[in-house]
């Protein structure tokens, strides 16, 4: 991209990521509608996580929309201050990041509340300022900022929000923020992060040299099993959401425990050993999970 982006060109540089995401994010079944809004959300969430990562395109077109100057635009806390400040203004005002603009159009349509979406601006500011978790409960904390808002936001969008839905939809959400990390540990060592909680790598004497080699020894797979197999418990928790709602909502959100299924059966079948590369699961597989969870066997 260069200098002279547009704002066509901003909106489509982020939402064609989500072709890339683990996780179908409007598939082509559901209403038109909620496909318009559910990709105002992605590409909200998509772009905040790219400022976080630093991963924005080139040329500080991003930046510049945000009113941020070209002294501060590969400073990732002052992008995620302006973006929090352009986010605000689309429920009191004109944004002017072409992402926010679009957003406006689906936050007015569904009513929706800016907590969601300023929990995932606080995780990725979280990100640049903490890199370790030290428990289990420290990274569902992070889990409940990072995950759980886009889960919620799929019920609001829907119109399905109900407490309990909440709950079940915030077990999957944090279970496939988990999985995605045991994917990620080599790329998130590459970023100063580690995700594995600092208990649970004393309890497995896995220490952060262990995660920066080629491939996992056994300790490091044995502790990759036991927060895989906290991930699964999670999902089936919130399993339960996919059969309290009907149609191509339960399509949607087999998908979603699916996709966290079949990504624990790969890091498995792939003995555990996650620093080569991201175990993905094949469209084989999450079909089968799919067809699983549909018919209420699992």
């Amino acid at each position: 991209m260069t200098g002279t982006a547009t704002a066509p060109d901003l909106e489509r540089a982020t939402l064609d990521k989500a072709a890339s995401e683990n996780f179908p994010v409007a598939p082509f079944f559901l209403p038109r509608a909620w496909r318009d809004d559910l990709m105002a959300v992605y590409g909200f969430a998509r772009l905040v996580d790219d400022i976080g990562d630093g991963d924005l395109a080139p040329g500080g077109a991003d930046a510049r929309t945000l009113g941020v100057s070209a002294a501060d635009a590969t400073d990732r806390l002052v992008l995620l201050d302006a973006f929090e400040a352009d986010l605000r203004r689309v429920f009191d005002g004109t944004p002017g990041h072409p992402l926010l603009r679009r957003l406006q159009a689906t936050v007015r349509r569904r009513a929706l509340t800016p907590e969601p979406f300023l929990g995932l601006i606080a995780a990725n500011r979280q990100d640049q300022l903490v890199t370790r978790y030290e428990t289990y409960d420290d990274l569902l904390a992070y889990c409940e900022l990072s995950a759980n808002p886009v889960g919620r936001l799929v019920l609001a969008v829907t119109g399905t929000s109900t407490p309990e839905r909440i709950r079940l939809s915030d077990a999957i959400c944090t279970a496939l923020q988990i999985v995605e990390h045991l994917q990620d540990v080599a790329e998130d060592l590459g970023r100063d992060r580690i995700y594995l909680p600092a208990e649970d790598m004393k309890r497995f004497h896995v220490g952060e040299t262990d995660l920066a080699a080629k491939t996992a020894g056994a300790s490091v797979r044995a502790l990759v099993a036991y927060e895989a197999q906290r991930a699964r418990g999670l999902l089936n928790e919130g399993a339960p959401l996919v059969g309290s709602v009907h149609g191509r909502l339960k399509l949607l959100l087999a998908g979603f425990v699916a996709g966290g299924r079949a990504a624990v059966r790969a890091i498995a079948a792939a003995e555990y050993d996650v620093l080569p590369g991201p175990p993905r699961p094949g469209k084989v597989q999450l079909l089968r999970e799919a067809g699983v969870i549909l018919r209420g066997e699992g």
